[in-house]
This record gives structure tokens, sequence and C-alpha cells, in this order.
């Protein structure tokens, strides 16, 4: 199938959709990269003209309250099903390789080509399984951004829901009712948030293990306990330990600032906080899919 577009946009990032929903520009992308699960949006802004209601809700932490607004995913979701029902989504998500090779782009899956994209600009965002469109600079040091989520088999019951730190290994600590669990439940397992080198990531000092350590260790620092474990001889009040186990780390690349040497690609570097002010403009070309 032969596409032909004046602009097109390839990304899947919060970004390069409000940037295809902004301009009503087509968009291509293999891997969909969905903002992570824990990342809202301030709470001040209104999403009511794209039928998403208000979410601001109030995080306990160890050190008052922490506002936050809708999750940056629900946005994310609601973008991409307003794109596809006006048709700039046109390949869904059939695409498994993109590659440019200077006159049109091509589109493929697993078993052959299935698409072939002919432009006049690309507005490029990134993407891991697209080839051509960019030369990244050289950087020092490549950085990714890792999830590791844990199991509390032991003292998930508490009241807090976020801790920061100033480290990069564990700079946040998010906890969430845990979905190992069926309905609902008080229990709550966590996922630490670290900024890690390439180096880094193959050092045991920054492992899942290690981050399942420091979250421990960053929660008793606040004064949390485990268990209430009756009294000591001394009358104290004691504590079991908590106990818990890795359930798994997700890790994405932090793409570095790249340069393109094809005069009709673009490598847009239009920030999350400047398009998501044009919102409200753009929403009026999506007025009859929202009725």
């Amino acid at each position: 199938m032969i596409y032909d577009y004046d602009n097109i946009v390839v990304g899947s990032t919060l970004p390069a959709l409000l940037y295809a929903f902004k301009y009503n520009y087509p968009v291509f992308f293999t891997d969909p990269q969905r903002p992570f699960q824990f990342d809202f949006l301030a709470p001040d802004v209104d999403l009511s003209s794209l039928k998403i209601p208000g979410a601001a809700k109030s995080l306990t932490t160890t050190h008052g309250v922490k506002k936050v607004g809708t999750p940056k995913e629900i946005l994310w979701e609601r973008l991409l099903f307003l794109l596809a029902l006006d048709g700039k989504f046109p390949l869904a998500n059939l695409c498994d390789n993109i590659r440019y090779d200077n006159e049109h782009m091509v589109c493929s899956n697993e078993y052959s080509k299935i698409a072939e994209v002919n432009f006049n600009l690309c507005h490029y965002f990134g993407d891991d399984k697209a080839n051509g469109f960019e030369k990244q600079k050289r950087v020092a040091k490549e950085y990714y951004m890792c999830y590791d989520y844990i199991a509390f088999n032991r003292g998930g019951k508490h009241e807090i829901d976020y801790i920061k730190t100033n480290d990069d290994l564990v700079s946040e600590i998010w906890f969430y009712p845990s979905d190992r669990i069926d309905g609902a439940t008080r229990v709550k397992d966590a996922c630490a948030v670290s900024k890690l080198t390439k180096k880094q990531l193959h050092d045991f000092d920054y492992s899942e293990t290690m981050a399942r350590f420091k979250t421990v260790s960053e929660m008793e620092t606040r004064g949390m306990k485990g268990l209430f474990n009756g009294y000591g001889p001394n009358g104290k009040p004691k504590y079991y330990k908590f106990r818990t186990s890795t359930i798994g780390r997700k890790k994405y690349r932090i793409d570095n600032e790249g340069i393109s040497e094809c005069p009709r690609v673009k490598i847009c570097q239009d920030t999350e906080e400047s398009l998501l002010k044009d919102l409200q403009s753009a929403i009026v070309a999506y007025d009859r899919f929202l009725e």
C-alpha cells in the first residue's frame, strides 16, 4: 500500500502525539511508548474538552501531601484514539520496522513490507526501530530510565504513596495497591525509579537487588515500620522487618539530541509543556468525534 502525505509524524511519545494532534498530521511508529504509569499532569491542566474528567488527587508522602493531576497515560490513549478515528493512524499497531532511504519511508512487519509512505516533511520524535532519519550526536554517556517493581510480602500495609530522594539510584518510589492480589486490597507494592548510565546497568551496585534494598532503606530512614510485633522486655514496641521480592525491571533509553542529514526530516525538540498550552485550540478539529 502506498500513502502520500505532505507532513507526517514519526514517534509515539506523548509530545509526538500532541504534535500530530495539534497540526492534524498522520502518525507512524513501531513500539508504542506509553507514558510511565505514575507520570501525572499538573493538577490545573483541564482536559474536560477531551471528555476526560478531572482526576486531580492528593498523594500522601512522608513530608506532607503531593498534588497531582490526570495520569499522562490517559491523555496519551485519548489522543491516539482520536487520531485513529480521523484516519491519522493508518498502520495502527501493525508496523514492526520503519526505514527511510532518502526517497520514501518503508514500513514492514516481521514478514514483509506493508506500506510505502511518500512525504515532503517528516517531523521526527524518535523511534527505536526506525532507521535513516537521524544521526546521533556523540555524547559522553548513554542514560536509561529504570523502573524496578517490588513486591511487599510483609509490611505492605501503610498510608504512604510517594517518596522522593536525591539519588540517581531510586530517585522516586511510587506505592500502589498490589495487583498480585485479587480484588481491593490495602497491601501496596512499589515501583522504584532510577536514572542510570549504560555502564551502571551492568554494575551489581545498581542492580534490581540493590534497588530493592535501597527502597527499604529509604522507607526505614523516614520512620516507616513493618507489621507490629508486640512489646519487648523494655516495654518498647517491636516491628517485623519488611520482606520484599523483585517483580521485574523495565528500562528505556533516554533519547539523545539528534541531527538530521536529510532536508526533509525535522528533528522535533518541542517540549511537552509548550504543546499542552496549544491543546485547547487543536481540539476544535476533533469536535465531531467528541460531541
